[in-house]
């Protein structure tokens, strides 16, 4: 069993940037598929972006590309994923997600084997 947390979330103004973390932890060599999803009240999650086990390929959905980056640490256990330029649209809960059990790049939720309980992000003045 993987447990993942994340961390970095919270309250910041339009323009302004976040970097969250997902650190793993239980059965797991750390190189798994990693990725991100994120969830607004009343909508369904959607995936933002993910990386493969070694970092050297991502994917990033139309709305965050040029402005999020998603990195890791298999040494640490940890992804991460930095936001710039950050809009009131990107307001949502960010989940963490790893082992990609579907098709690459993985962009639905059963893509995914282990989760975490999530980040709140807040974009407003």
């Amino acid at each position: 069993q993987v447990q993942l947390v994340e961390s970095g979330g919270g309250l910041v103004q339009p323009g302004g940037s976040l970097r969250l973390s997902c650190t793993a932890s239980g059965v797991t060599s750390g190189s798994e598929t990693m990725a991100w999803f994120r969830q607004a009240p009343g909508n369904e999650r959607e995936a933002v972006s993910c990386i493969s086990w070694n970092g050297a390929i991502t994917h990033y959905s139309d709305s965050v590309k040029g402005r999020f980056t998603i990195s890791r640490d298999n040494a640490k256990k940890t992804a991460y994923l930095q936001m710039n330029s950050l809009k009131p649209e990107d307001t949502a809960m960010y989940y963490c997600a790893a082992l990609l059990v579907g098709t690459w790049p993985g962009t639905r939720e059963s893509d995914y084997k282990y989760w975490g309980q999530g980040t709140q992000v807040t974009v407003s003045s």
